[in-house]
């Protein structure tokens, strides 16, 4: 039984598998090729949260090289061959070469790393750099109107720009990922005012759920409440959020995951009414004092209040909302409902994930 290699973090080992394997062949066989060499897009190590146990599948030595498209046009072929005779079969113990998906319906996992005495099988991507940016951003630059930035997932706009670039000779790719680091600072201002709104249309519904017998319902929406609280942080921080499987491990690397974690901790947990509004009105203080704290807009009263008659505690976020509405000069923005961007109101998996 072959013995598996000590762990080493995703994109270290996509950064020898460059540098020791994939540069050398390409200062050989193409000396002067303008190229990028990156590992970005899908994947737990592009985050830096993978662990051993990714690498079940799809995780291993693997790179993207970005070209100008005409040249990946005319090279792809010949690079993915030339890669696969030429690589190093093993990378500090993990093998380069992955299995293909076998066809069979009841195990469809593909990317598993196995041995080989022939070509290698790799995980080396040939792509045009405009190409992978209309279909990861819907634009072949990465410079966004107001409207194509509402329209991407914050999910894409992980992939786009965490990772690693370990060259960038003609600098497209590295240009397209500073535009794309953050929001500009109107469409910041809008989903920051959507994202309260959000929680302003929900906030009186722990209560109204629980006064009506349905203790059930209650507990669903403290949930609704906690993922758009730890949601809205991140936009406070500039951090763009993951889906759900990693939002908890981003949202944790916050400054204000200390002070707010056991009040969202709290509201879970909680199996009374009383328990839950006490702990989601303590992370609502403290979520409100990190706006007003960013100067972004007017003070707002972060201190916790009835819902009009009824005896309700909430927030009213909703000021927050109006408040940095009351910003944006840009005219398309202000005559936006605040509905939000896309995955403000789109949370499938499937379409997070899936290019625009």
């Amino acid at each position: 039984m072959t013995e598996t290699p000590a762990f080493l973090p995703g994109l270290e080992l996509s950064r020898i598998l460059y540098e020791e394997g994939v540069r050398p062949v390409l200062d050989a066989a193409y000396p002067g090729l303008a190229y990028a060499a990156a590992r970005v897009g899908t994947g737990s190590e592009v985050l830096g949260l993978d662990t051993a146990r990714s690498a079940d599948h799809e995780w291993g030595p693997r790179l993207d090289l970005f070209l100008a498209d005409a040249d990946a046009a005319a090279l792809a072929e010949p690079l993915r061959e030339l890669l696969a005779e030429r690589l190093p079969k093993h990378v500090r113990g993990w093998p380069t070469h992955f299995m293909r998906d076998s066809g069979n319906l009841l195990d469809p996992v593909s990317g598993h790393m196995t041995p080989t005495d022939g070509p290698v099988d790799h995980r080396v991507s040939v792509t045009g750099v405009e190409t992978w940016l209309r279909r990861q951003v819907g634009n072949s630059r990465g410079e966004l109107t107001s409207s194509e930035w509402l329209a991407v997932p914050q999910q894409r706009l992980v992939e786009a720009t965490a990772g690693a670039v370990f060259r960038d000779g003609p600098g497209t790719l590295t240009t397209a990922r500073a535009h794309l680091a953050w929001y500009p600072d109107e469409v910041w201002r809008y989903v920051l005012a959507c994202q309260w709104q959000r929680i302003s249309r929900e906030e009186a519904f722990v209560g109204r759920c629980a006064e009506v017998g349905d203790d059930l319902g209650s507990a669903v929406v403290v949930a609704r409440l906690v993922r758009d609280l730890m949601r809205l942080c991140l936009l406070l921080s500039r951090t763009y959020a993951p889906y759900s499987k990693w939002l908890g491990s981003v949202f944790a690397r916050l400054p204000v995951a200390a002070r707010l974690t056991p009040s969202l901790r709290g509201a879970l947990a909680a199996t009374t009414y009383a328990d839950r509004e006490h702990h989601l009105c303590d992370a609502y203080e403290t979520v409100a004092a990190l706006q007003n704290d960013s100067g972004l807009a007017e003070h707002v009263d972060p201190a916790r209040r009835p819902f009009h008659s009824r005896p309700f505690q909430v927030l009213h976020a909703e000021r927050f909302a109006r408040a940095l509405a009351l910003t944006l000069t840009d005219p398309e923005l202000r005559s936006r409902p605040l509905t939000g961007a896309v995955d403000q109101w789109a949370d499938s998996t499937d379409y997070l994930t899936t290019a625009p």
